[in-house]
């Protein structure tokens, strides 16, 4: 069973923060083979939340929700399953979480999302649709999709 927090920035404790960011390196950055910089200035910054699902003292699942974004006035990212963790439905578990805040802080709002793009199919499962081409993102094909209708979840 996990446990969900959603936190705005300002409440994430140091080792909350820190499992995070680490979570997100190993998967991102260290299984994908893809060097960036991960910490790019808006974990901690405006209105922005992050969503946390944890297996006892294991970060399991996690997302953020920016609302700093230039281009969109909300955008999910950074969506990620603990490498332990998968094949128990957790991304599942993880959309709902995010979309559930969204409605919840930014009501009315349609969040936006730049999806890898082999993960097209499972974001469209909860209301999104593709609105770009495939695109290279960190040299990883990726598609901007938006939330456009409520789904069979129940979400929104």
């Amino acid at each position: 069973m996990l446990i969900w927090q959603d936190l705005h920035h300002s409440e994430l404790t140091v080792p909350q923060l820190y499992a995070l960011l680490h979570l997100r390196c190993a998967v991102f950055v260290v299984e994908q083979n893809c060097p960036y910089l991960d910490v790019d200035g808006e974990d901690l910054s405006a209105e922005n939340r992050h969503i946390l699902g944890w297996q006892g003292d294991t970060l399991a699942a996690y997302a953020r929700i920016l609302t700093s974004d230039r281009h969109h006035p909300l955008v999910i990212g950074r969506v990620i399953v603990n490498p332990a963790c998968r094949g128990q439905k957790l991304g599942n578990q993880l959309l709902e979480h995010v979309m559930a805040a969204c409605q919840r802080h930014w009501p009315g709002v349609a969040p936006y999302l730049s999806a890898q793009a082999h993960l097209q199919h499972f974001y469209q499962q909860f209301g999104f649709e593709p609105v770009t081409e495939v695109y290279l993102e960190d040299d990883i094909p990726h598609r901007g999709m938006a939330w456009i209708k409520n789904t069979q979840n129940n979400v929104g």
